[in-house]
């Protein structure tokens, strides 16, 4: 095995439902939410298959809070991160895996307010404004 490694993944798709931040007892910000990545693909008769693959994203910190505040559902965002899987065991013993999408960046590819797409939402910051993290 190389000692060198690539956990690297670049997602493109839209917001499951709108993120619902929470503090860990540390008080570290965390927000978990769903991301839905579409592919279509023509099967032996030529008819297109739709197929959607739900992917589980993490963002932490600063970043949890401008996700849980401006991000929401049915929003367009590009992720960038990396796979993370926990294990741990029910009152049964039965193993569990999940695999997450540990974010390092969200970039958020349109802007909706209420659920409705806003154009040309980007403007330049008042000057006692701070600009946006992204």
């Amino acid at each position: 095995m190389q000692k060198r490694s690539v956990n690297k993944v670049i997602l493109v798709g839209r917001v499951g439902q709108s993120p619902e931040g929470r503090y860990t007892p540390s008080g570290l910000s965390v927000v978990n939410y769903s991301l839905a990545t579409n592919d279509t693909k023509s099967n032996s008769d030529g008819n297109k298959i739709d197929h959607t693959e739900w992917h589980n994203i993490v963002s932490l910190g600063k970043q949890a809070d401008f996700v849980t505040e401006y991000v929401k559902k049915g929003q367009l965002i590009c992720i960038e991160g990396k796979l993370r899987t926990q294990k741990w065991e029910d009152k049964n013993k039965v193993t569990h895996y999940k695999t997450e999408i540990l974010a390092d960046s969200v970039t958020p590819l349109e802007w909706k307010q209420d659920n409705e797409k806003v154009e040309d939402k980007v403007s330049e910051p008042a000057e006692n404004e701070e600009e946006l993290p992204f």
